[in-house]
């Protein structure tokens, strides 16, 4: 009975034990799970601040991108726009200067001067030019100086003066010779804000100046036009996207400083209307009293010169070979009327009756031909009638070519072929007499360059000439005192000097020949064919040619060391 109740006793413990132990564990697990589900909010709360956080980081990012990409866009815009400015202020701003210069050295067998330059035939006295290569022996220079700047309104001004002395001396040191003037002094206003419409762009300028559009033939040593002297004017009013004009006044004086009226001015009102490739220039002179015009002895100078006149020129300027290949091309048909009968050099000649006319046309080009030769050809001609005197009249025409072959890069042969054509009658003015015939001009001129060989207009340049000339003989009874009244062998040595952009351009020239003698009445010419062989340096080849003709037979010979 005992044991059963001591059974039961611990039975019954063990049950309640097992119960305690039971309540126990299951709060246990409730907490831990109660704490869990805490921890996993917390950590869900963190994960979402996190998410937060990253994605307001990635948008940062985003942000800080885009930021840094138009930074860089900026800064590339900005160095543009630097670098534009600077150019336009290398362009447009600052100081420059430009140059133009030739001198040379002529001599005939007499070891004496000769005449020469590319006005040395009769025809030239009217503006007849057979071309420069190898055929100027005098001393010319041309100093430039000019200022541009561009302010921050954008208006552009700019001021040039120019420096010029001629003299045929060969002496260093002559002043006493000198010809030193002022050629040009003017300043520009461009591009001013206040104006508006047809002149907004426009430049105003005033004062000494050649006029911007003049144009010539380079090679044969001609203005087409050439305008210059003192004024003002607009140039660039544009009308429309093809159509601009420029307008001026230039007065010029008549006479010299001798003279005891000296205040005749001239007076050129001119148009220049350019619409594409075409040009339309129109210019009115007036010189009131020019034919009360006296000298220093106080006597009349010309007393049936012209008061007024008219002036106008057609242009074509080709970016072309004349439409037909590449290349470029320019061509102008001139007429004047009375004082305007001086077409080239509008207004400079005082001395032209009211009753001349004057035709003269001008037309060159430059294009390539292929296999490293190039060509120039030229063409000027010249009608005027009732010029000086009633019933002169000087008409002539030149047909001029040059031709480059390239051989290097730094070295090419150049050749240049000269003919005028001439019939002059100018009854009896200057003691000139009428006479007609023929002008012929053979160049050859090796050539060293630094880049664009075939290019007519490029430089620097190193030339040496050699040229042959020879004319009809009655030529010779034009004047006694020009180039073909005198005598004698002629060959020069010289150097031209020029500049474009500010540069500086070298040139060498020599040798050109002519020789002619006279005995009383009967002319003997000796001719010489010149065969001229370039070789290196202490080379000992030469070359030698004869010719015979109604003089003796005569040998020369030349060598060039390069």
């Amino acid at each position: 009975m005992y044991k059963k109740r001591r059974i039961a006793v611990m039975i019954g413990m063990l049950i309640g034990s097992t119960s305690v132990l039971a309540q126990t564990d299951m709060t246990s697990i409730e907490s831990r799970l109660a704490a869990l589900e805490q921890r996993l909010q917390e950590a869900e709360t963190r994960a979402q601040v996190a998410e937060k956080r990253a994605t307001a980081a990635e948008q940062k990012t985003q942000q800080l991108v885009a930021a840094q990409q138009q930074a860089q866009t900026i800064t590339r815009e900005v160095a543009q726009r630097t670098t534009a400015l600077e150019k336009k202020a290398d362009q447009s701003s600052g100081f420059e200067f430009h140059g133009y210069a030739r001198s040379g050295l002529l001599m005939n067998d007499a070891a004496s001067s000769s005449k020469s330059g590319p006005y040395l035939t009769p025809a030239g006295e009217t503006g007849g030019a057979i071309g420069r290569l190898g055929n100027e022996a005098d001393t010319y220079v041309e100093l430039n100086v000019e200022h541009k700047q561009t302010l921050d309104n954008g208006a552009i001004t700019r001021f040039k003066a120019m420096l010029a002395d001629g003299q045929k001396t060969y002496n260093d040191w002559s002043a006493d010779s000198s010809d030193l003037n002022i050629r040009q002094a003017f300043a520009e206003l461009g591009n001013l804000p206040d104006f508006t419409g047809a002149l907004k762009g426009s430049t105003f300028w005033a004062g000494k100046r050649f006029d911007r559009d003049n144009f010539d033939i380079h090679w044969l040593d001609s203005d087409v036009v050439f305008l210059a002297g003192t004024g003002g004017g607009v140039y660039d009013v544009k009308w429309d996207d093809t159509l601009h004009s420029n307008f001026s006044v230039y007065g010029r004086n008549f006479g010299s400083e001798e003279e005891i009226d000296n205040n005749v001015q001239n007076y050129i009102l001119s148009m220049n209307h350019f619409a594409g490739p075409f040009q339309l220039m129109v210019s009115g002179l007036r010189a009131k009293d020019n034919d009360d015009r006296k000298d220093s002895n106080g006597d009349l100078i010309k007393t049936d010169a012209a008061n007024n006149g008219v002036h106008a020129m057609a242009g074509l300027h080709n970016k072309s070979f004349y439409g037909l290949r590449e290349g470029s091309a320019k061509t102008a048909l001139l007429y004047g009327h009375g004082l305007g009968a001086e077409v080239k050099s509008i207004g400079s000649d005082g001395a032209l009756l009211s009753e001349a006319d004057t035709w003269r046309f001008a037309s060159y080009g430059v294009t390539p031909l292929g296999g490293g030769w190039h060509i120039a050809p030229a063409v000027l001609a010249q009608s005027s009638k009732d010029r000086y005197v009633k019933g002169d009249s000087y008409e002539w025409v030149t047909l001029n070519t040059r031709l480059i072959k390239e051989v290097t890069q730094n070295f090419a042969l150049a050749f240049e072929g000269s003919y005028q054509y001439m019939d002059l009658n100018p009854e009896g003015y200057k003691d000139r007499n009428a006479v007609n015939g023929s002008f012929y001009k053979l160049t050859f001129a090796p050539t060293l360059k630094a880049g664009k060989i075939g290019d007519f207009f490029s430089r620097p340049e190193l030339r040496l000439f050699a040229t042959w000339m020879d004319w009809s003989s009655k030529l010779d009874n034009y004047a006694s005192d020009d180039a073909f009244g005198s005598s004698g062998f002629q060959c020069w040595r010289g150097m031209e000097l020029w500049g474009s952009d500010g540069n500086l351009v070298l040139s060498l020239h020599a040798p050109a020949w002519r020789e002619r003698f006279k005995h009383h009445k009967n002319e003997v010419r000796q001719r010489y064919i010149w065969i001229l062989i370039i070789s290196p340096a202490n080379s000992s080849r030469c070359s030698e040619a004869k010719r015979t003709s109604q003089a003796p037979l005569t040998a020369q010979r030349v060598c060039v060391w390069f």
